[in-house]
């Protein structure tokens, strides 16, 4: 077959757009007698690869007779960036049984796919394998050291064979920085991230969400200001990861400023993640209509995008409306996930809709195949103890295949206190004993509902109890005695 047909399968192969055109050009190599070329299968690997599609590469990987190190290589590296990472170790003993020698292209993928599930002892078997091949002094796998130490907690090994390296790019960089922030030394993360000569926008967008994930939002938006000063544009991550934080600081004028930036940059019409935070933020800033008008005009919507909307009804006291959006995603053929019932149960508990709220729990496992989870119970429960269905909230609570959690009896004890139902909150407040054996309010709790129906003797039983567990009442919590 002439080199000009293998070059134009090769082309059809890197400018594809689906999974029809895949199978296609699959099947346009197989009639051309091409399927057992290495170089070429190890191309149609790697695209795979790109697209998550590795159970297609695999299925057509194993009808190769004598695959040599390239498609081995394409697999290992395919499944180390979409899993099962374990494929790749697996693809990695095979060539060695087949006495297939693995090269410079082989430990880089190899090392991430350990990373990814940080298995550290295989981690560095495979580091010294590389050593004894003489791999050790490529970035790429100097690279993949970093990355599986500094995920698996061994910043100090991590930072020793930083510190060693020669040249040190953005991505070691980040891997450190990522690696101190994790394990909550954010200050040391902050200092590398001072310390680097050239930056990019991944390494401001990780120092930024670092930054707000340890509660210093202040100094995350300071950050993203010195970030356009420096004349580095944010991407579609920076805006996602930056208005939350204004929503949080109520900086409003600084939010209003990354719309017009979206807009302006094309990143609102391209990405419909920003969309989503942009809904979110003026949610939370209480700014329902423009939330409302920035949902109406995304030029795309996922789940999330429904998610959200409904979700800022509910936040803002909206319901009913939260509801009539949930109805028209339907309509329009979106299928609602587990958050989609978490925010339309919620908007039921705000509107008070006992019956509606309990058909659309019913219909999820009905007609959407979807498990309620502690989430949607808790939702339950507190649509029931707002509308006075105490005991109907406990039977729920009872029928519950999953142990219901201390948020869920706190709920029902709420609401048993709210309407009078004293019996079921001693209930409640047991079970939140058995749950939270060492919080001492809840013992405070349940000593004073006995005190006030004057059962002396029960609350001497709770003090006891109280003394053999050796729980401390904490201060400023009231008690009997």
């Amino acid at each position: 077959m002439s080199r000009e047909t293998e070059r134009k399968i090769l082309r059809l192969l890197h400018g594809h757009k689906t999974r029809t055109q895949l199978c296609q050009i699959h099947a346009h190599f197989l009639r051309h007698g091409l399927d057992q070329l290495n170089h070429i299968l190890a191309h149609f690997i790697s695209v795979c690869g790109s697209q998550n599609k590795m159970a297609y590469a695999n299925r057509v990987f194993l009808q190769a007779q004598n695959p040599s190190i390239l498609p081995f290589n394409a697999m290992i590296k395919g499944y180390s960036l979409s899993g099962p990472y374990e494929n790749s170790v697996s693809f990695f003993m095979s060539m060695r049984e087949r006495g297939i020698c693995p090269d410079e292209y082989t430990f880089a993928p190899l090392l991430k796919a350990c990373s990814n599930i940080c298995t550290l002892k295989l981690g560095q078997c495979v580091h010294k394998d590389a050593i004894v091949l003489g791999f050790e002094c490529f970035s790429s796998i100097r690279i993949g050291v970093v990355e599986l130490y500094a995920k698996c907690g061994m910043l100090e090994d991590a930072g020793k064979l930083f510190d060693e390296m020669c040249e040190r790019d953005v991505i070691v960089w980040n891997l450190m920085i990522r690696g101190y922030c994790k394990r909550g030394d954010v200050d040391m993360g902050l200092y590398l991230f001072r310390k680097m000569s050239e930056r990019s926008v991944v390494s401001w967008n990780l120092m930024i969400s670092c930054l707000a994930q340890s509660g210093r939002f202040s100094e995350a938006l300071e950050l993203f200001h010195e970030m356009r000063d420096r004349g580095v544009k944010p991407d579609e991550a920076t805006i996602v990861t930056v208005l939350p934080i204004c929503a949080r600081l109520e900086a409003v004028s600084v939010g209003q400023e990354i719309k017009s930036y979206a807009e302006s940059s094309g990143l609102y019409r391209d990405f419909v993640s920003v969309g989503n935070a942009l809904v979110d933020f003026y949610s939370k800033c209480g700014m329902l209509e423009t939330a409302r008008s920035v949902f109406d005009e995304m030029p795309q919507k996922s789940v999330v995008s429904w998610n959200s909307m409904i979700s800022a009804m509910a936040f803002n006291g909206k319901g009913e409306v939260g509801l009539d959006l949930f109805e028209e995603m339907i309509n329009k053929g979106m299928k609602p996930n587990e958050a989609t019932f978490v925010a339309v149960l919620s908007c039921c508990s705000h509107a008070g809709l006992v019956e509606r709220g309990s058909d659309l729990f019913a219909s999820m496992t009905a007609n959407h195949q979807i498990k309620p989870k502690l989430e949607h119970y808790g939702c339950m429960v507190d649509l029931l103890g707002r509308c006075g269905c105490v005991r109907e909230a406990y039977e729920l609570i009872k029928s519950m295949i999953e142990a219901p959690n201390a948020s869920l009896w706190g709920s029902l004890l709420s609401a048993c206190r709210t309407h009078g139902e004293m019996e079921l909150a001693q209930v409640s407040v047991q079970e939140l004993i058995n749950l939270e054996p060492s919080n001492s309010g809840n013992y405070v709790l349940l000593s004073n509902m006995y005190a006030e129906e004057k059962k002396w003797d029960k609350v001497e039983e709770v003090r006891a109890m109280m003394r053999d567990r050796n729980i401390k009442k904490e201060s400023g919590q009231s008690a009997v005695g």
